[in-house]
This record gives structure tokens, sequence and C-alpha cells, in this order.
């Protein structure tokens, strides 16, 4: 039966492969040559097939063996994954991290982050929500994560309770598709003029999110709860907004998405902060998480200074 099969079995089996002999195996499993030959013989009565030819000096395998071999050996790896797995578990537990990350926040590096994060804590569990506005801190505030990422200038939502600390800066970008009758209006664009067109602006769910709004420029405004429509509502021509450059790069470089130049009309830079619970004290993988989130480098694709605000 496969039940009865073992890992010292294997080992034997792959042991003799390598070596090509079973003395040879002996010797490097440090193991009788009696007990590799009885562990063959189990071996091969669980399988029901030879997996060595009888009338040979040396250890060849049949054309059982041969088929069987790399999967022991991937047996034999798994098993020794699992093992360090559990010594890695057992020396530091398994660590845990919770957090909520705004949907502007680049994602690509937030993917590099927890790549580089999963290498150096293999062993860690994420729990990783994307979120708008004041969604994050909120998943704070209710302890469903540890930490968020949140827009600077989205209100606190409970300033008594949570605390903020600065992580990283990013651009943002006015845009339209250049269907969109701003795209032929005479660049620098005075503020009156961008309230006359459907401004394209991200909210989130939350009762009375509409007062949270930033960079807002008139009253036309369309709502959506997710980043991703706003870009694909921009791209079909449907009204103006501001984008993070690190999201609509490629839309302004194929020409998909203009970019809107402002007149009197300045947006400072997107600013991401780390919200966390006051006295909260951030475990190893939770501040490794903070230090790979605040590098500043992916960030600095394009120069900073431009539109911000969470519109």
């Amino acid at each position: 039966m496969l039940d009865n099969v073992t890992i010292n079995q294997l080992r034997a089996f792959v042991a003799v492969c390598d070596q090509g002999s079973f003395s040879g195996a002996a010797r490097k499993l440090a193991r009788a040559q009696s007990a590799i030959s009885h562990a063959i013989k189990a071996l091969e009565s669980a399988f029901d097939v030879e997996l060595f030819e009888r009338n040979t000096r040396k250890a060849q395998l049949t054309a059982a063996g041969r088929s069987l071999l790399p999967d022991a050996r991937a047996v034999i790896s798994r098993t020794e994954e699992m093992k360090n797995r559990a010594g890695a578990i057992a020396r530091a537990g398994v660590p845990q991290v919770s957090v909520a990350v705004d949907a502007y926040f680049p994602r690509t590096h937030l993917i590099d982050c927890l790549r580089t994060l999963q290498e150096e804590f293999p062993t860690a569990a994420i729990n990783l929500r994307i979120t708008t506005m004041q969604g994050g801190e909120n998943l704070v505030l209710e302890k469903v994560c540890a930490l968020a990422v949140t827009i600077e200038n989205v209100p606190e939502v409970n300033p008594q309770v949570i605390e903020r600390h600065w992580l990283c800066e990013a651009e943002m970008v006015t845009v339209c598709a250049p269907s969109y009758p701003l795209a032929s209006t005479p660049n620098p664009i005075p503020v009156d003029e961008f309230g006359r067109h459907i401004q394209i602006i991200v909210t989130d769910n939350q009762p009375g999110a509409e007062k949270t709004q930033q960079g807002v420029a008139g009253k036309r405004q369309w709502l959506v709860n997710e980043l991703g429509a706003k870009r694909d509502l921009l791209k079909a021509g449907l009204g103006w907004g501001h984008l993070p450059r690190h999201l609509v790069a490629e839309d302004l470089a194929s020409g998909q998405l203009i970019e809107l130049e402002r007149r009197a009309w300045h947006i400072r830079s997107l600013t991401f902060v780390i919200s966390q619970r006051r006295g909260h004290e951030l475990s190893p993988c939770e501040s490794r998480l903070v230090e790979l989130l605040g590098n500043p480098s992916p960030l600095q694709e394009a120069p900073a200074g431009a539109p911000s605000g969470k519109a």
C-alpha cells in the first residue's frame, strides 16, 4: 500500500541511484547495507513494481524506476522545504502582517515590496486590503488591519486612537482623453474652465465621503469608488481628472491620455503616510514592510511637484 511508503525508503532509493550501488548508498546514509536492501524491497512492494534490475552487478534502474525517480526526488525536496519552514516557525513563530493600502499607492512598488518581504520572511502570513479615502484607517480602527497606507490630506478618522507617520510621495497629473473637449483648450487652463467640465472623482462608500474630496474644481462630478474605473472612464473620453503619474505613464506615452497644464492652480505632490493605532509596537516583519514601502526610489521616475489631491 502506498500509505506505507516512508521518506527513509525514498531517500534510500535516491541514494542508490546517485551512488550507483547499495553499498555506496549505505555509506552515504550511514546505514547498514541490509537496511538499504530492506528499504528498497519494501518500496517495491508498496509500488508493486521492480525499481532495479536483478541480473546486473551495478544498481541499474528498470523503466519503472527511471519513471519514479523524479517523483521521489520531488517528495524529498518538498519534505526538506517543510522541515525548513517548520524550523523557522519554531524559532520565530508565524509573522502576521495585516495592511490596508490606498488604491493610489504605486501597485508595482507594492508588489516588489511584498516579494522582498516574502523572501526575507518566508513564513509570513499577509492580509492585504486595497482601500480608498478613509477606508484604510477605518480597518485599523476596527483592528482588522494593524497598518494602513493612507493619503495625508484625507481627514483622519480618529486622531486620538490612530497616529500617522510620513512614508513617501508620488506625483499626480491632470489628464483627459484626446477626444475630450478640454484636450483642445489652450494650455494652461484656468480652474474655472475645468469647473465647466465633468470631473471623474474617486470616493469610497462611507456616508459623507464627498466631504473629504480633494482637488475638486467644480460641481460637475461623476463619482466612482474604484481607481481602475476612473482610469477607464477617462480613457473613454467621459471626463477629466487627477491620476498618479505612475498609473498613467503608459497611457500618456501611447497617447490614450494627455496631460493638462493648470493655470494658477497648484496641487501638492501626493503624500502617503502610515496609519497605526497609538501604542502599537511594530513587529520586525511590519517594520521591514514599512521600510520597503517608504523607499522613494521607485516613485521618482518623474519629477515631483505636480498636482495632487484625492480627486
